[in-house]
């Protein structure tokens, strides 16, 4: 999706015009995060009330999407003139990592969404910008079906437009089944281009066939498109992986930072909860009661400063991330500065969060392990959400970029080489 700078950047759209916005007064400006917090926490408190019965029945967070839909969640980014909030990037991701502690499925499902809207903030000022930015301060999300099975790499894609038509078959078409449209990638005539497609346009196939052992509710099953007709301002240009340099690489990264943050988060909050409660311990154990034996203690505050650690990291990139956008998204020192950092926290990040949530299970004994707890659910999630965009190749790019001065890598493509 090539983007041209507008003529103010995204910091000074999202500080003009007023707008009122669900349970909040009318400000002069982006809202606070205090006035932010007032909106969302009570819905996220109210989201993570149902999260071990939606992962005991492998129930699809439909009626949680809608909460978000209609607080205006995917509108954060979107200026006050637009009806939004005006937040900025680390506002975003404050939230997405209080959302992922709620229900970590969700940041995950709505991943695409937040790069589409930094993508109008960026376009060319203009009637059709201002319709999209209106859209989504109407609700509207987008989800995304870019991967492929079998070869399925970047520049051969098998899924096509042809004569106006769209055809093929996408694989983890992450929160798809939550969104208004789909952002697909296809070939035209030999090159990749990006579309976007109506979620319910005649030939669209979805299915909830993910079958991962964790993060099970993000909607990333299978998409099939079947002659669907693709208008021609629906093909936003040549997209991720086609054109060099890009914001989007970093930003996506961080939403599953953003996510594995918002994990520790909970796990540490579920299992101190649980330990408080706790009054069964063990005959060598040194204190009559679990919360006052040093060893679960060392437990715990490990996993609190992982919380920490991988709560700041997140937020330290969303300010680069600030800082790139606002100056229009092109500069390339500002892009491989925060390609290369949020390289660098994926390895930090992606350790640390695994490491405390599985060291959380030392606390107890074999009852910390019932299902009805859904404990696992932490560590499963977390280990699923490391697997994207392995950490193996990640940590090679950052390797011979600090010896060789290597380029970085912005095309992270599955599918044979």
């Amino acid at each position: 999706m090539t983007a041209t700078v507008p003529s103010t950047t995204a910091s000074e759209q999202q500080h003009s015009g007023e707008q009122t916005q669900p349970g909040g007064e009318r400000p002069a400006a982006g809202y606070t995060d205090d006035q932010l917090d007032e909106i969302f926490a009570p819905i996220f408190a109210r989201i993570a009330d149902g999260a071990v019965r939606r992962e005991d029945d492998r129930a699809l967070a439909y009626d949680e999407v809608g909460w978000l839909r209609e607080a205006k969640f995917g509108a954060l980014r979107v200026p006050v003139s637009h009806g939004g909030y005006g937040a900025s990037v680390r506002q975003l991701f404050r939230l997405l990592i209080d959302l992922a502690a709620a229900e970590s499925n969700l940041p995950q499902a709505l991943r695409v969404h937040w790069s589409f809207v930094e993508d109008q903030l960026l376009a060319e000022p203009g009637a059709e910008r201002d319709a999209w930015l209106d859209a989504l301060s109407a609700g509207k999300l987008v989800g995304n079906a870019i991967t492929e099975p079998g070869v399925g790499a970047i520049g051969r894609y098998q899924t096509a437009l042809v004569d106006g038509k769209l055809n093929g078959t996408k694989y983890y078409s992450t929160g798809s089944l939550y969104s208004d449209y789909i952002l697909v990638a296809a070939d035209r005539d030999g090159e990749r281009v990006s579309i976007l497609v109506d979620a319910d346009a005649a030939g669209v196939t979805q299915h909830d066939d993910w079958d991962g052992f964790g993060q099970r509710l993000t909607a990333s099953g299978t998409t099939e498109f079947a002659d669907v007709e693709v208008a021609e301002d629906r093909v936003l240009g040549p997209g991720y992986g086609a054109d060099g340099r890009t914001y989007g690489t970093s930003y996506l990264q961080l939403v599953q930072l953003a996510v594995l943050a918002g994990i520790a988060q909970r796990a540490t909050e579920d299992v101190s909860g649980w330990v408080r409660d706790r009054t069964r311990t063990f005959t060598h154990s040194p204190a009559d009661l679990p919360r006052r034996d040093p060893l679960v203690q060392q437990v715990i505050g490990r996993a609190s400063g992982a919380v920490y650690a991988a709560r700041t990291l997140v937020l330290d990139i969303a300010d680069q991330l600030d800082r790139l956008l606002a100056a229009g998204g092109t500069d390339e020192k500002l892009l491989d500065r925060v390609e290369f950092d949020v390289a660098r926290a994926q390895s930090v990040i992606i350790p640390l969060v695994l490491d405390a949530v599985t060291g959380l299970f030392e606390v107890g004994g074999a009852s910390i392990t019932s299902e009805r707890l859904r404990f696992d659910r932490h560590w499963r999630n977390a280990r699923v959400i490391s697997a994207h965009n392995p950490l193996i190749y990640k940590l090679q790019a950052v390797g011979d970029h600090v010896l060789n001065d290597a380029d970085l890598p912005y095309a992270w493509s599955a599918g044979a080489k």
